[in-house]
């Protein structure tokens, strides 16, 4: 298999660092929003909640996209492979763990609480299933957060450098 030069390595480095920023900023952005606004109103509730839609949608999603894009070309056309380095399966086990729940448990409960400008009165203090979303966000997103600074640190100093056994 043909390898990436020198240059498009260093262009794939960028863009996947830039994917992974977008990623990190947005869950640390979601968790800022979720416990430093508290809002009373049903117009806050609502900026909140599509607020929490749009860094879900566009920093979130596509950083993550991004980042599995820019790691399935590093596993094809870079020495690195995907299953060749312990740390390198383990980035992989958590990258997936990661997007899968935040598309089936964390995604449903952001985008539940963007309901249409006309439902606007649906955002009272006594909706359980709002509140219940906000919780299980809160919840997936302090999971999701932990496990992309881990991985930011698996990046970084690389443990479990032994090949794997083939």
């Amino acid at each position: 298999m043909k390898t990436l030069s020198s240059n498009n390595l260093k262009l794939l480095k960028v863009i996947h660092l830039l994917c992974a920023f977008m990623w990190i900023g947005g869950a640390f952005s979601m968790l800022l929003l979720l416990s430093g606004i508290h809002p009373a109103e049903s117009h806050e509730m609502y900026m909140r909640s599509l607020s929490l839609k749009m860094i879900d949608d566009w920093l979130i999603i596509v950083g993550a996209n991004g980042c599995i894009i820019t790691g399935l070309i590093y596993g094809i056309w870079t020495k690195w492979g995907f299953f060749k380095h312990r740390w390198i399966t383990v980035k992989w086990v958590l990258t997936l763990f990661m997007v899968l729940s935040g598309t089936f448990a964390m995604g449903p409960c952001v985008n539940g609480n963007v309901y249409s400008p006309d439902e606007i009165a649906l955002y009272t203090s006594d909706n359980e299933v709002f509140w219940n979303n906000i919780s299980q966000t809160i919840v997936w997103g302090i999971l999701q957060t932990v496990l992309l600074i881990a991985t930011v640190v698996i990046s970084v100093y690389k443990p479990w450098k032994g090949k794997l056994k083939k």
